[in-house]
């Protein structure tokens, strides 16, 4: 990842915290943060205070949020974009250049931030790059696994990275993505599918019970050969792959409860209206950790 990594910036503290996990991922992987500000002229400018005009405000959000950033992260190249326009529409034009976009959150069910409402549906569903959608209040030690004392900390290894893989559409790139972002961590990495359990009626000879447990195996060998080349490319990671029985929207979201990063594949089909399907639905509204949202074919 060589193109620098956008977040979103409204000048709220939701949107610090998906700074803040943007700056660490782009210090994990050496390139540069873009903070971008989508602004619009306002019909009524007495909402401002008299004397800023609107792009005045709109840079000192962005610089805000720069010196925040620079103290926690001397080092880090930040840059500034305060565009006019709609946010949807300006940030997916910053992405033009960019590798991944990082949007924020109030709350699980809030209604202002970048993740409510119509703007993360529609950066969701349109994004060519992986989008990741941080809850409001993450903070560095939330990536990481409890120390001795059952404390959040810096200091000790980083939690698993969760991947719900859909084996009737796989994705490249969303394995990609997870498997780098383990290994950028030096973190475990989970993949796990969910399958509904076909009905068996257990004859007398008992072949019903037979049939259905081959079924687990089946999934089991299609996970292994789906995994198996990027398991040659990163020897050094630790990965686990696991098919199970039940909602794909539940599984995932018990995998995640402890995880560091949910990473979830997107169709990369255009559909008439906003559609994301019900596994990034559930995620979006109850995963407590950041969610990664890779586009793919």
């Amino acid at each position: 990842m060589l193109r620098p990594v956008l977040v979103g910036i409204d000048g709220s503290p939701e949107a610090l915290a998906a700074a803040g996990w943007a700056a660490r991922e782009a210090q994990r992987h050496d390139v540069a943060l873009r903070l971008v500000h989508a602004w619009t002229r306002s019909p009524h400018p007495s909402a401002l205070p008299s004397t800023t005009s609107q792009h005045h405000w709109a840079r000192r959000i962005l610089r805000e949020a720069h010196d925040h950033l620079g103290a926690l992260y001397p080092h880090l190249p930040v840059e500034e974009y305060a565009v006019e326009g709609l946010a949807p529409s300006v940030l997916l034009e910053a992405l033009a250049d960019g590798a991944l976009l990082v949007i924020g959150s109030r709350s699980l069910g809030g209604s202002t931030g970048y993740l409510a409402g119509s703007v993360a549906l529609h950066l969701t569903t349109r994004c060519p790059t992986p989008v990741v959608l941080v809850r409001a209040g993450e903070q560095a030690e939330d990536a990481h696994q409890l120390n001795a004392e059952g404390h959040s900390a810096t200091n000790t290894p980083y939690r698993d990275i969760v991947l719900g893989v859909d084996l009737a559409h796989p994705s490249d790139e969303a394995v990609a993505f997870a498997f780098e972002s383990a290994r950028s961590r030096d973190a475990p990495l989970r993949i796990l599918h969910g399958y509904r359990p076909l009905p068996v009626t257990v004859t007398a000879t008992g072949t019903g019970a037979a049939v259905a447990s081959e079924v687990p195996a089946e999934y089991e060998a299609a996970l292994d050969a789906l995994v198996l080349p990027w398991r040659e490319k990163y020897p050094e990671t630790v990965m686990t792959a696991t098919a199970r029985p039940g909602r794909a929207q539940s599984l995932l979201l018990h995998a995640a409860s402890e995880a560091g990063l949910l990473v979830l594949g997107r169709h990369n089909r255009l559909r008439p209206g906003p559609y994301t399907g019900p596994v990034i639905q559930a995620a979006t509204h109850h995963a407590r950790c950041p969610i990664a949202v890779v586009p793919h074919a």
